[in-house]
């Protein structure tokens, strides 16, 4: 017989990258019992049920083919270290090209992003999936970024203001 264990602690990012598989999956043999583990994962979770519910039901569900092509080449990307190009549309339907380096995908509620320090803007972004057009790969080298230090929907400490 084997010895009970008792279920890994992950951190979120480790959580978002088994989501990120399990929608690459789709309806595969495997993926209802890949779904199932991750729902285990979710039993002890301390959160407000409502944000719970809805998180766990986009980690769970299949992307469609054409994002999930997109999410292939941003995590390719993530996994190489290198710079991709989006066209991204934004809220208001903008659509902007822009070279990012790719340092995480999460999920935060019912959409999944792709998380990267933006060369246009200096600063890191979180780009709706739903809203990326496009991902071409480059061979351009992105510099290493720790994905803890560029989670955007965690609070940010409170900076000291100046009299």
């Amino acid at each position: 017989m084997l010895p009970i264990r008792t279920r890994p602690s992950l951190t979120a990012a480790e959580i978002a990258a088994l989501g990120l598989s399990l929608a690459h999956l789709g309806a595969g043999p495997q993926s209802a019992t890949a779904r199932r583990a991750l729902r285990h994962l979710f039993d002890d979770m301390e959160a407000p049920t409502d944000v719970i519910a809805t998180t766990l039901a986009t980690l769970t569900s299949p992307l469609d083919p054409a994002t999930a092509r997109r999410a292939r080449t941003a995590a390719g990307a993530i996994t190489a270290r290198l710079v991709v190009r989006l066209h991204y549309a934004d809220g208001r339907g903008d659509v902007t090209i822009r070279e990012v380096e790719p340092v995480t995908c999460l999920v935060h509620r019912d959409h999944w992003y792709l998380v990267a320090w933006c060369r246009l803007r200096q600063g890191v972004r979180a780009f709706r999936f739903d809203r990326v057009l496009a991902v071409e790969a480059t061979e351009i080298p992105a510099r290493p970024h720790r994905a803890e230090r560029f989670l955007p929907f965690q609070p940010r400490p409170k900076t000291l203001s100046r009299n």
